[in-house]
């Protein structure tokens, strides 16, 4: 694939640019979709015990867009999390309805979603905390949103980056946007590479075939998301050598509603300069109210 290229191949810019033009429309398509993030709806950390759902304000967790006074229950113990939906109420999975689940969250091989109506939602484990994490299929965020606005795009923003490894890879504790949250991702080392002349570095996390990096530079709260963004590598060539393109830098999906749990570029990811490629932000992609539009 032409963005995930070899360091040092030579690039036709027409077919770089279409390419580029190519991704963003997927990215969008992947917002869009059942799994993205546009249709968050809510996250509801949960307490040990017993937890009702439902429309009724008198639930441990009120859902919107339901008139349905109590949905049912979440039981969190030792083995996890159970949902039992209340008499008579469809709460289906798999499109078979249910009387009695365990929730088998996003750490796990096969996590759980269920679906009651417009509304869909799973559980999330983040440091030993579970929460759910609900979605409306039709929400109007969903085709509310884009097209998304980009800076121009740049080759000279594509950059060959350089990674210097630890002499072990380290464990970190970065912080989240969700206060107390934590997270700590593995980190084999620095990318190192150089933009307009001048040699920078951003600590990369291990991510299955990729590396991911969380970064901050001098556009954030200036036309990008403030708690900076994401960019994907692919892992070195035996040269160390990899493709860093912030072309393909993107907001962070708590850059469109108040539901994720993003991580936030830390201290020595800020670049003291203004990386003028990726995505752009706007306030007003973000949702805050189910309701509001």
């Amino acid at each position: 694939m032409l963005l995930c290229a070899c360091a040092g191949e030579r690039l036709d810019p027409e077919a770089y640019e279409a390419a580029v033009i190519d991704w963003r429309e997927d990215r969008l398509a992947r917002l869009r979709a059942e799994t993205g993030y546009l249709n968050l709806a809510g996250l509801f950390w949960l307490e040990p015990g017993e937890s009702t759902f439902g429309a009724a304000e008198d639930n441990d967790i009120v859902f919107p867009v339901t008139d349905t006074p109590t949905i049912g229950r979440f039981v969190l113990a030792d083995e996890g999390v159970q949902m039992l939906p209340s008499p008579g109420v469809d709460v289906r999975y798999q499109g078979i309805p249910v009387r009695t689940l365990r929730m088998s969250d996003d750490s796990s091989e096969d996590p759980v979603n269920v679906t009651y109506g417009r509304l869909s939602w799973s559980v999330i484990e983040r440091e030993g905390r579970y929460g759910v994490r609900l979605r409306d299929l039709e929400h109007p965020a969903i085709f509310g949103t884009g097209p998304l606005e980009y800076f121009p795009i740049d080759l000279s923003y594509r950059t060959i980056a350089t990674l210097e490894r630890y002499e072990q890879p380290r464990v970190l504790q970065l912080n989240t946007v969700v206060e107390g949250l934590g997270w700590a991702p593995e980190s084999p080392g620095v990318l190192r590479f150089e933009l307009n002349g001048n040699t920078h570095e951003l600590e990369a996390y291990s991510s299955g075939e990729q590396l991911f990096v969380v970064f901050a530079d001098r556009t954030n709260g200036e036309g990008t998301y403030p708690a900076g963004r994401f960019v994907y590598t692919n892992l070195p060539a035996d040269d160390g050598r990899t493709v860093l393109d912030f072309n393909l830098a993107y907001s962070p999906p708590c850059a469109f509603n108040d539901f994720s749990t993003c991580p936030i570029a830390s201290p020595r990811n800020r670049l003291p300069i203004a990386v003028e490629a990726g995505e752009l932000y706007s306030p007003e992609r973000h949702w805050t109210d189910i309701e509001e539009r």
